[in-house]
């Protein structure tokens, strides 16, 4: 069990390490509402820090929902600040390390998952077209996004076919056309 005392010692820190100053700990022992918000700001200011070290501080939040989604922010981060699939998938792999901790086990699939996600974005952005079967493993917001801000008149015709959604395979239906 995740003690008061090295949940208040982790925020302390990791408050610290960001310049919040502002973000009382013991508002954000006490409510993961506020650590939840407290975590947001910390991950938009981790300035290049060491994604792995962050998400291991994380995962060990007493409230499964509140760790799985800082986890998934932190994804999300990292994914915006690289363009480049590999350097995003070195850095993803100390957070999936760190995620395997993460209960229930879906948590942990749902964060594989998104880290599979904004791989096939990364590489789609760099010129790369998916096969059908990396499409078809990407979730439903992933084909969601694909449709709405792919350039690539081939991601888009995939995507038309094989979207799994309706509107997915509209949108990009409809993109594909007023893109030519």
């Amino acid at each position: 069990m995740y003690e008061v005392t090295t949940l208040r010692a982790d925020l302390t820190a990791l408050f610290e390490a960001a310049g919040l100053t502002d973000v009382e700990v013991d508002a954000a022992v006490a409510d993961e509402h506020v650590r939840s918000a407290a975590y947001r700001r910390v991950i938009a200011a981790r300035g290049g820090a060491d994604p792995r070290a962050l998400a291991a501080v994380l995962v060990r939040d007493p409230e499964p929902l509140t760790a799985k989604t800082a986890v998934v922010e932190l994804v999300d981060q990292v994914a915006g600040e690289t363009a480049d699939p590999v350097e995003f998938r070195q850095q993803a792999a100390g957070i999936i390390a760190e995620s395997d901790r993460l209960t229930p086990p879906k948590d942990r699939e749902f964060v594989r998952q998104r880290v599979r996600d904004w791989e096939l974005w990364l590489e789609t952005e760099n010129g790369q077209t998916p096969d059908a079967a990396a499409l078809a493993s990407a979730s439903d917001w992933m084909q969601r996004r694909l449709a709405d801000f792919s350039a690539s008149q081939e991601v888009l015709a995939l995507l038309t076919e094989h979207g799994r959604a309706k509107k997915t395979r509209n949108t990009a239906a409809n993109r594909a056309k007023s893109t030519r």
